[in-house]
């Protein structure tokens, strides 16, 4: 079940919102620069804190690139800021949304069968390169959803809407050719 539906080529629903670190973080004030929004689901999902590390290490490359990039999880502020891991994601904003306005306004899906699916077939191998990583794994916490399912935007310096990746499984994301393609301006 999604939210919201959401299209490409519109603009992006705006936001403004306080981030884990305490900064004011306005979507307004990315206009001139290509943004990727990613959600995520829970703290402890392997899944998306693979996605998190992997996106995280290449941070840099992509900004010089003039790709920004925001961080929603599902998960409350002090969740995330008890997490090591969590917390070294700066200087990427990472918004803690635990009432999933903003899930709802970009049509985040929540399926059971998806997330069900993705847990029987990828979870055992994903929780092994978790742990390779270093990356958090654990228990979700009172009010987290197991039927979140992840999404990804791509927004042009307009802030329009170019790309919408709504995840198939919990591994299901953008390539991060993908992500470079965009950044440099290639058209799909």
């Amino acid at each position: 079940m999604k939210g919201k539906t959401i299209q490409v080529n519109v603009s992006a629903p705006t936001f403004q919102l306080k981030d884990i670190y305490d900064r004011q973080i306005n979507l307004n004030l990315y206009q001139g620069r290509k943004v990727f929004i990613g959600f995520f689901r829970h703290a402890g999902c392997p899944f998306c804190n693979l996605r998190v590390h992997a996106l995280t290490k290449r941070y840099e490359e992509l900004k010089a690139k003039n790709l920004d990039m925001i961080f929603f999880f599902e998960s409350t502020e002090k969740l995330l800021l008890q997490s090591i891991f969590h917390k070294e994601v700066s200087p990427i904003p990472l918004i803690a949304d635990p009432e999933r306005v903003m899930y709802t306004t970009y049509g985040i899906e929540q399926s059971v069968l998806k997330s069900t699916a993705s847990h029987l077939t990828s979870f055992i191998q994903t929780a092994i390169k978790a742990s390779q990583v270093g990356v958090p794994m654990h228990l979700m916490a009172s009010g987290e959803s197991f039927s979140t399912m992840p999404a990804e935007f791509l927004l042009d310096e307009n802030l329009i809407i170019r790309k919408i990746h709504y995840s198939s499984s919990l591994n299901d994301r953008l390539s991060f050719q993908h992500l470079y393609d965009f950044a440099d301006g290639k058209k799909e």
